[in-house]
């Protein structure tokens, strides 16, 4: 209570501000001494990672395999709990177009066709083009052959769809008027067009081969439900490229962990994983409301070698902040509830209008175009001192610095530097005073992850009592 009571006052303070409130002064009463002004906030934001932060930093195993460690310790550091088992099957299916108007398949060797009945037919080398029709041209006569239909790859060469290689069998059939096609491989095949997609193939073999063994269990914890395939090709399931992505080394870390999946509680395990985690792991249930014991916050150390665990600082005023969200009236502050982990759970954003608008840290980072939502908002604020200031007499200048590091009062200086004056040591809720003595009118401004904040000109008066 007291929390949100401090931002009631703050918010009061500049909707009298901006609006220049004043109350007249009943007869026989004096005057009530002038309200400090208060300086337009600043914001500055910090963060760091790349992704949701649940589970595995690709950077973090790329720095646990570069410091010796094995694949199967950096898989018990990132899914805490599990336990590495055998996958109970072998082969998945995964979509990988619907809705098509044609496609066209093609092998480098001869394949085969399998229809609906079961009968098989040879085809040569080359391409051919089916639409919804499925005709096919066979020995010179244009047949039609009762649908589905599976294409089989022949010896020494992968199906194409469009030019792309894949593996195992490409299955066609007519939904709605209009052809779907799954690709039916087995698991590890399908994984040797995933894992190049989700980690460079130069990095470690410890590292891409934690990358496998999370990439097997993710595909097998999330297979799809009550339809024809078990996997999609996107971000819904996990980027599939087929047989271009394939690489050496990203296949050696396939088959050097051959079946291998992590489970938990007899249940194959849910192995988020994301790029980098800005320092500290996400809780699931923080970030997707589902709680995963072995998907939990902890610090993570290893994460420091990542180009993304830090972003550098930059700053908001009032007037950009609510162009960026599209409100009509400067932002005054913004109030952040965190998450367990440290995250956002809700940004508050509140206008010189009074406003208050409630964002999820989400819809905060694809506003500002960030890489996490492992952020802050922090707020500068200067209270300006009311009245004439004697030359050399102590004033005591006051404001906000909630949510932001090395916050600082700094002088100009007369060669034009600001030069530090004292470090500001802000209270819980970010409130501070910091004394001066300046003998000539000065300039001070608060900074904060060095960057600057607001600022103000203390007046020296000669005739100051």
């Amino acid at each position: 209570m007291g929390h949100f009571v401090r931002h009631l006052i703050l918010l009061l303070s500049v909707l009298a501000l901006a609006a220049g409130a004043s109350a007249a002064t009943p007869p026989g009463d004096s005057a009530p001494a002038p309200a400090p002004a208060l300086s337009s906030p600043v914001y500055v934001l910090t963060g760091g990672g790349y992704g949701h932060g649940v589970g595995l930093s690709q950077f973090g195993a790329l720095a646990q395999a570069n410091a010796g460690r094995s694949y199967r310790d950096i898989l018990d550091f990132y899914y805490p709990g599990t336990t590495i088992a055998t996958s109970p099957r072998s082969r998945v299916r995964v979509l990988l177009g619907a809705g098509l108007t044609t496609v066209t398949i093609g092998s480098s060797v001869p394949f085969a066709v399998r229809d609906a009945t079961g009968a098989r037919t040879p085809l040569p080398a080359g391409e051919l083009t089916l639409a919804p029709d499925l005709a096919l041209t066979i020995d010179g006569q244009p047949t039609v052959l009762p649908g589905p239909l599976a294409f089989l790859p022949g010896k020494g060469g992968p199906l194409t769809l469009g030019g792309n290689g894949y593996r195992g069998e490409l299955r066609v059939s007519v939904v709605d008027g209009a052809l779907q096609v799954i690709d039916a491989v087995g698991l590890d095949a399908y994984l040797f067009g995933v894992v190049p997609g989700e980690m460079p193939k130069e990095w470690p073999a410890a590292a891409l081969q934690a990358q496998a063994v999370a990439a097997r269990s993710y595909a097998l914890a999330n297979l799809v439900k009550n339809r024809p395939f078990d996997l999609y090709s996107d971000q819904r399931s996990q980027v599939y490229r087929g047989v271009a992505a394939e690489s050496p080394s990203t296949t050696a870390a396939v088959k050097a962990t051959r079946g291998e999946i992590l489970t938990f509680d007899g249940k194959v395990a849910t192995t988020l994983y994301s790029a980098s985690s800005g320092g500290r792991t996400a809780a699931s249930a923080d970030v997707f409301g589902v709680p995963f014991a072995y998907l939990r916050t902890r610090d993570d150390p290893w994460d420091a070698e990542s180009p993304y665990h830090r972003w550098p600082p930059r700053t908001y005023t009032s007037a950009a902040l609510a162009k960026a969200f599209g409100l009509p009236s400067p932002v005054v502050d913004v109030e952040i509830v965190p998450t367990p982990s440290g995250r956002p759970a809700s940004v508050t954003l509140v206008t010189r209008a009074g406003t208050r608008t409630l964002l999820k840290a989400a819809d905060v980072r694809a506003r500002l175009r960030l890489r996490s939502t492992a952020f802050r908002i922090g707020v500068l604020r200067i209270t300006r001192p009311s009245g004439p200031v004697a030359p050399g007499a102590p004033v005591t200048v006051s404001g906000i610095a909630r949510d932001v590091d090395g916050a600082v009062l700094e002088k100009l200086g007369a060669t034009g530097a600001w030069l530090p004056t004292a470090k500001v040591a802000p209270a819980e809720d970010g409130a501070f005073q910091v004394t001066v003595r300046p003998t000539a009118t000065a300039t001070y401004r608060l900074t904060a992850s060095g960057l600057p904040g607001p600022a103000l000109t203390l007046t020296i008066s000669d005739g100051a009592s």
